[in-house]
Parts: C-alpha cells; sequence; structure tokens
C-alpha cells in the first residue's frame, strides 16, 4: 500500500525532511543507519565509523552526531568499545501495577539494587503529602531499578514509619514493595496522582544508573492512597529514555 510521502502511519512524515528539501548530512546519515539497524537485529556489532563514514561517504564527525542521536533514542547503545543494536524499550503502563509486573509482563527479569534506606523526621514540604505531622519518622527507600541486570532508573519512596515499621527488617531490598505491602501488611493501594516530565539526571543519579549526563530522562511524581483513601507512599521514579516508554489507555470522559 502507498502512503503519503511514502511513510508508514506513525512515522515522521516525509522522514524529517523539510519543505525546503535540503536534508542535513549527519541526518541523511541518521536514516541510513537506521535501515542498516533493521537489517543487523538486536545485539549485533555495528561496523566501525571509519567503515560506516565511507560506505555513507560522510566526514567522522557527521557520523558521530548522527550516532549520538541513534544512542539518545535507543536505537544503538554502547558496550565496552563498540556499539550494539539495541533491543525495543520498554513500556511502562501508567497504573497502579508496580515496576515488578510491568517489567515481567514484556518476558524481562525485573531487579532491584539497594542504594539506602533511611529514617528521618518528616519535613514541612513532605508532611502534607503523606498526611504526617511535622517530625513524625519517615522511611526513605531508593533502590536502582534493573531489567535483566541492566541498570535502567533509580526510584525513591517516602512512606511513613508508622505504615510499615519493620521496613528495615522485614523487607527483602530487591523484591516489589507493593507485593510487600498487599502481601505482609494488607494494604491495598486505592488510586494515585501522577506527573511525568522529562529531564536530565544529576551527576550523582547518572553514576547510580550508569548513564551519560546528556541522556534525557522520564520522570514520575507520584502520590499514591490505599483504599480508604488515606496517603500512603511518595514516590519519585526517574528512568532512562533511551531504555522506556510509557503507555496508557484513555476512556471516553462521562458526559
Amino acid at each position: 500500500m502507498e502512503y503519503p510521502y511514502g511513510q508508514e502511519p506513525g512515522a515522521p512524515i516525509r522522514s524529517g525532511i523539510p519543505e525546503h528539501g535540503r536534508i542535513p548530512k549527519y541526518y541523511a546519515a541518521k536514516v541510513e543507519i537506521a535501515a542498516l539497524l533493521d537489517e543487523l537485529g538486536e545485539g549485533e556489532a555495528l561496523p566501525t565509523e571509519r567503515e560506516l563514514a565511507l560506505r555513507f561517504e560522510v566526514s567522522r564527525e557527521t557520523l558521530r552526531q548522527a550516532l549520538r542521536e541513534l544512542v539518545l533514542e535507543g536505537r544503538l547503545r554502547r558496550m565496552g568499545r563498540g556499539t550494539v543494536v539495541a533491543g525495543p524499550k520498554l513500556a511502562q503502563p501508567l497504573s497502579l501495577a508496580s515496576y515488578t509486573e510491568g517489567v515481567r509482563a514484556q518476558g524481562r527479569r525485573p531487579g532491584r539494587h539497594l542504594v539506602g534506606l533511611d529514617r528521618f523526621a518528616c519535613p514541612p514540604a513532605l508532611a502534607g503529602d503523606l498526611g504526617l505531622q511535622v517530625g513524625d519518622p519517615v522511611w526513605h527507600l531508593e533502590r536502582v531499578l534493573l531489567a535483566d541486570d541492566e541498570r535502567v532508573g533509580l526510584e525513591s519512596t517516602y512512606v511513613a514509619v508508622g505504615r510499615v515499621p519493620a521496613l528495615d527488617t522485614d523487607f527483602a531490598p530487591d523484591s516489589s514493595f507493593y507485593a510487600y505491602l498487599h502481601e505482609r501488611l494488607g494494604i491495598g493501594f486505592g488510586d494515585a496522582d501522577e506527573r511525568l516530565e522529562t529531564v536530565l539526571a544529576t551527576p550523582r543519579e547518572a553514576l547510580l544508573i550508569g548513564t551519560p549526563g546528556a541522556l534525557p530522562m522520564l520522570l514520575i511524581h507520584r502520590l499514591s492512597r490505599d483504599t480508604h483513601g488515606h496517603p500512603l507512599e511518595r514516590v519519585r521514579s526517574l528512568y532512562r529514555g533511551d531504555r522506556f516508554s510509557f503507555t496508557t489507555h484513555l476512556g471516553t470522559p462521562p458526559g
């Protein structure tokens, strides 16, 4: 079937070619390399920069600009001194399902690496969100998110000590916090408010996740409530923009 400009539905119109028809050299090389990636398949090594520059008749610097964009978009990933074709992004649902459930649904193995579990007095900025008094004890649980042992994100969870008093002794840090609340404490999730934005990681975050500081990240702020409508947790989740996309289902609004 013929599509306008030869582009299938959902693809960038005219492959990003401006109406004046002048295509930047780096972009033309990027399009050619993207087609090559489809031929190679996931995990295959990309030819050297010298080979690609000769093949597409561009300078090494022009080629590097094309490769940088493909890395940022998640089409390529660095491995040692080489570059390989990346797999598809993880499509995480925007729902009350846990990270564990979302990753497992795509045939990947979820995991978490504990960065720290701290107990501190609740500050004013957090008290209202968690329905606490200033000074009440609060847990901060920080973990690196893994998918098949690949570091893909960083998650900070704030929860009242009164809701989970034995978190430091009764919880396995590499397991699902939602499963712990439900199965061990009988706490169910009712609803949540979320806000999604794009950011750059701080130097500390980039080091923990193992990414360049210039890599765009997807940041989700979540405030969850239990089935009785009481505040339960505040979560800050940072995901690699080259490894994640998010999905949601939209229904018809009432009325």
